[in-house]
């Protein structure tokens, strides 16, 4: 197995970080692998806040589901999905654009989201642990004020980064589905309705299939968190649909 293999059978999510800050040259070094991220027509619709702030990282976390180990990292990205940047040049170049819709919104995220993945395995390389923050989502109106992001900016997601603290790399990693599980060839298979325990099992570890099963759900995907980012995100798609539509009107 190569290294850039290894690295990524080994990384895990880090929450605790030494109190060594990550030097700037470092910081540039994850900032330009992300800037070579795969990116749709090479749009690189994104645009990338490295929150030094402390009151600003303070505030994320508590927004984020009062999560205090985020304003310890030393090192705070917020990804966000951006259709303003593009905007705003076709229209400086006069090109009568329209405004962007629901799908330019979900290609902003998917570029946003591999550059934060660029960053992540840029990181490992590093000596670097990292953690995905993906309730960000939850509440984007509080952090279009805090953030002062414009029209047609979303934030996408948060990645806190920096040197792991004592014990992190030695705990154990999450278990994955095996590939099998994942892969379907040509066709959607569904999970299997009979022998879903045996399917899920993986999952669950020591615990019954069943009780981790619906711990999980509860905890999970019943939560008000999640409950919290899907209003988020159907309120600002309606966003896009109500100004695209007035756009559209407009022109025709």
């Amino acid at each position: 197995m190569n290294e850039i293999l290894e690295s990524l059978y080994r990384r895990k999510s880090v929450r605790r970080y030494d109190s060594r800050p990550v030097p700037q040259e470092v910081k540039c070094q994850l900032l330009e692998a992300a800037a070579q991220a795969p990116t749709a027509c090479n749009q690189q619709r994104y645009t990338i806040l490295d929150i030094t702030d402390p009151a600003i990282k303070q505030a994320l976390a508590g927004i984020c589901g009062d999560q205090r180990f985020m304003a310890q990292a030393p090192v705070m990205l917020v990804f966000c999905a951006d259709n303003r940047r593009w905007l705003d040049g076709f229209q400086a170049a006069d090109c009568a654009p329209r405004r962007p819709g629901a799908n330019d919104l979900m290609l902003a995220v998917i570029d946003a989201v591999i550059a934060a993945q660029n960053t992540v395995v840029a990181a490992e390389s590093l000596g670097l642990g990292s953690c995905y923050i993906g309730n960000i989502m939850a509440q984007y109106q509080a952090h279009r004020e805090l953030l002062r992001l414009p029209e047609f900016v979303f934030p996408a997601v948060i990645l806190l980064l920096g040197y792991p603290a004592p014990g992190q790399t030695e705990l154990p990693k999450q278990p994955r589905f095996p590939t099998g599980a994942l892969v379907c060839e040509n066709t959607y298979q569904p999970t299997p309705v009979e022998g879903w325990e045996a399917f899920f099992q993986c999952k669950a570890g020591r615990r019954e299939t069943g009780d981790w099963m619906r711990a999980f759900c509860k905890r999970m995907y019943q939560s008000q968190l999640c409950r919290d980012m899907n209003r988020s995100v159907e309120a600002y798609l309606e966003e896009y649909r109500e100004k695209s539509t007035k756009n559209e009107e407009k022109n025709t």
